[in-house]
């Protein structure tokens, strides 16, 4: 009945874990929500202002399927200010989310059975959405010697097979790790040398914490990149996205763009506009995430869990709970994470989400929300993990 394409595409464990946690929520329960990579703050006012200005003044039909100008011109500025790198705004595809941005872009270079490098563990939608548009993802296991990040020395054979584009995310989801500006450089010299294409993924850029991010633009203007409002500027429910694309693809992202989206939605478009204007804003948020991150490492730490890379971008924490595991006696941490969820209310994703290294004995930790919410669940897991040892 369904298309034989759909069989390779893999559920979103995380939404699982967050659909069972509202219902919990509607029974009356305290959950605590580590699973979700949101941002657990308001869009900031003036964001919401413009957005009522839009709508004040009928701002409501299509825009072009590359964006409104105004948006791509704050965008290209915003690389100029924060990366002093040299952007045009007529490259600056803007998109219905980052995932809008991922559509656009593997269905812009992609043939049937074209393989694309990945990281694994990395972003579970990757994959999928690879396989929809006809690829073959090509899974690479990285660990805590390449910060969990893509580096020359595994991309070297991939390469000479006929690898058609590479993913690099830095930060990166779930692990929280940024890459090696070397490796980052190296890998872009020697993906484009075998005629192959980077996809850039910068949705957590600015979200970090003892080194700033680097853009694959800086090394290449062959790349993809793409970015968008969801983390850093807490839009995520606002749907917006952007990419920033070579010449030569233009064009072709741009009329799959008007087949498939028309255009992104156009009050969010104007809405971002004024998310440039609230960037002292955002810091701030940063350095209360750094301020959960340090508590949240130190605490799984105390616990038994292993964290072999401190995450410095994102607020993830990828931790091995082989350590916990084996005192409990437990199989894997998908039934850790299910024992929490329903006996203690705090609600974490487990690593089959992530790939298929060693995915049984991880979870990942979303240090997102408040401080004091993510110190309540340490309670709950501390003394969860007391009363199995006595």
């Amino acid at each position: 009945m369904w298309a034989n394409k759909l069989k390779d595409i893999q559920p979103f464990h995380v939404m699982e874990v967050l659909k069972r946690a509202k219902e919990l929520e509607a029974e009356g329960g305290d959950l605590i929500h580590l699973e979700v990579g949101e941002p657990d703050f308001p869009t900031p006012e003036p964001i919401l202002k413009a957005a009522k200005d839009a709508l004040n003044q009928d701002l409501t039909r299509y825009t072009p399927a590359l964006g409104i100008p105004q948006l791509r011109e704050a965008i290209a500025q915003w690389y100029k200010r924060r990366y002093n790198v040299t952007v045009n705004p007529a490259h600056v595809v803007v998109t219905p989310g980052t995932s809008g941005g991922f559509i656009l872009a593997l269905g812009s270079l992609l043939n049937p059975g074209d393989k694309v490098a990945l990281a694994d563990p990395g972003y579970p939608c990757y994959p999928n959405m690879i396989h929809f548009l006809g690829g073959d993802p090509l899974a690479i296991n990285v660990g805590p010697e390449s910060r969990y990040q893509l580096h020359p020395e595994v991309l070297k054979k991939p390469m000479t097979q006929g690898v058609r584009g590479v993913l690099i995310t830095s930060p990166s989801n779930p692990t929280g790790t940024l890459i090696r500006p070397d490796d980052f450089a190296a890998n872009i010299e020697l993906v484009e040398s075998h005629g192959g294409v980077v996809i850039s993924d910068e949705i957590y850029h600015w979200i970090t914490y003892e080194e700033p991010p680097r853009t694959a633009l800086e090394w290449s203007n062959k790349a993809v990149v793409i970015n968008g409002f969801s983390k850093y500027f807490a839009m995520t429910g606002w749907r917006l996205g952007w990419m920033i694309v070579p010449p030569d693809l233009l064009p072709k992202v741009e009329a799959l763009a008007q087949n498939l989206f028309i255009s992104a939605t156009t009050i969010s478009q104007y809405a971002a506009l004024a998310a440039f204007d609230c960037e002292d804003f955002f810091q701030q948020r940063v350095q209360g995430f750094d301020q959960n991150r340090r508590f949240l490492m130190g605490a799984l730490r105390d616990m038994g869990f292993s964290i072999p890379v401190d995450p410095s971008g994102a607020f993830y924490i990828y931790a091995d709970a082989s350590p916990v595991l084996r005192r409990l006696g437990l199989n894997d941490s998908a039934t850790l994470c299910r024992t929490w969820l329903e006996e203690i209310h705090v609600a974490i994703t487990p690593g089959l989400d992530f790939g298929h290294n060693r995915p049984g004995v991880h979870m990942r930790f979303s240090y997102a929300g408040s401080l004091d919410r993510i110190q309540e669940a340490v309670r709950r897991m501390t003394r969860d993990l007391k009363q199995r040892a006595t």
